[in-house]
């Protein structure tokens, strides 16, 4: 009953692409039959209570490299940075919310995969796209609507919104799991923090930008003509107020936990753990943000997140995602920058240098590991 159990985890971690288990001997097991040890370092069954962790301090030399890199910058930003192994935290002004923009495409996906280990939704039920459901800015789903209708599945929309960051896919998703409420719900009943799900792509952006929304600004470029001819200081006034208290706000260090718990297996079942970790590692968004510092042999499952742009700022420039070395080691990584004029090279510049820091201290901590074993 132990190795069928195991063999179960295993090959759900296998096939989304996670590091392979090692047996070693007979599987240890508590009393009430529950397993943790079989499980690989950091991954928690949300059926497995989380065992009680020393608090470890995190590492003084990649605190001070994440210090300096955020109080180089300038700007609103916040870093946050977990060893989802060893507990500890690094967290540069890590609990300021930030407009998250596209990163909570990753909240409706945990929302909809509860739902699936729930039995309440099918990743093959079919789903019509039709004009009416179109939004703005990134939507390539739009072209494939022929006479007005796309026919797909909820599979395809879910892996269109965390590989290209599609706004139609992910907001016909929203829809389907029963809207921001279901998805708040689900944030606040796994406990993570300051996390804020906002009212959805149309909602956001038309808000984000001084407009009430209209379905005509899904067509063409109709949003971006209608924001044009709004006076300049309605434009910066609703740009300032959603900055300064984003609707949609979140905090990297919340995001950290949060991905740490999802790596642990705390929020979904392990068929899902792995196939979401596997979708975000195939993402095909923010080349040249997170993963562009990743060396061989490691793995990056990310989410990306931009917002609009107004006079050389953006609002939301983000990308968090879980960082894999060959090891096995992982890291949960939050880059938010929520206010900066700064050029975008610069802003691509910081997430890399932060995966470049996280990378060489694991790297220096490799010699000391071996010895401990």
């Amino acid at each position: 009953m132990v190795l069928s159990r195991f063999s179960v985890i295993e090959r759900a971690l296998t096939l989304g692409g996670l590091a392979p288990l090692a047996l070693i001997g007979a599987a240890p097991q508590h009393q009430d039959g529950r397993i943790t040890e079989l499980l690989p370092p950091g991954y928690v069954h949300n059926s497995v209570a989380p065992q009680r962790q020393v608090v470890i301090p995190a590492p003084t030399p990649l605190v001070t490299d994440i210090d300096r890199l955020v109080a180089g910058f300038g700007g609103k930003v916040g870093v946050a940075v977990k060893s989802i192994d060893a507990g500890w935290m690094v967290s540069k002004n890590g609990d300021v919310p930030m407009p998250q923009q596209s990163v909570s495409k990753l909240w409706v996906t945990l929302t909809l995969l509860d739902q699936v280990d729930q039995g309440r939704v099918r990743l093959d039920d079919p789903i019509t796209i039709t004009r009416s459901d179109l939004t703005l800015f990134h939507q390539p789903i739009a072209s494939l609507l022929k006479n007005g209708v796309y026919n797909t599945t909820v599979r395809e929309l879910m892996r269109r919104a965390m590989t290209m960051s599609d706004n139609t896919a992910n907001d016909r998703l929203l829809r389907h799991v029963g809207g921001p409420s279901a998805v708040n719900a689900y944030i606040a009943r796994h406990s993570l923090g300051a996390i804020k799900f906002g009212p959805g792509e149309r909602l956001l952006q038309s808000r984000t930008a001084g407009l009430t929304w209209r379905q005509d600004y899904a067509m063409g470029r109709a949003f971006q003509a209608a924001r044009a001819k709004l006076p300049p200081n309605v434009r910066q006034a609703a740009f300032n107020s959603y900055v300064a208290n984003p609707i949609d706000g979140a905090a990297a260090a919340a995001i950290a936990n949060a991905l740490t718990k999802l790596r642990r297996g705390e929020l979904l079942s392990p068929a899902s753990t792995a196939y979401l970790i596997g979708v975000m590692e195939s993402s095909r968004t923010g080349h040249a943000r997170l993963r562009a510092s990743v060396p061989p042999g490691w793995r990056l499952a990310h989410k990306t997140g931009t917002g609009q742009d107004l006079m050389g700022r953006t609002a939301g420039f983000n990308d968090v995602g879980i960082l894999t070395a060959p090891d096995g080691r992982a890291y949960s990584i939050a880059v938010m920058i929520g206010d900066t004029s700064r050029p975008t090279q610069e802003r691509q510049k910081l997430m890399q240098n932060v995966v470049a820091r996280v990378v060489a201290y694991h790297d220096s901590e490799a010699p000391q590991r071996v010895m401990a074993q």
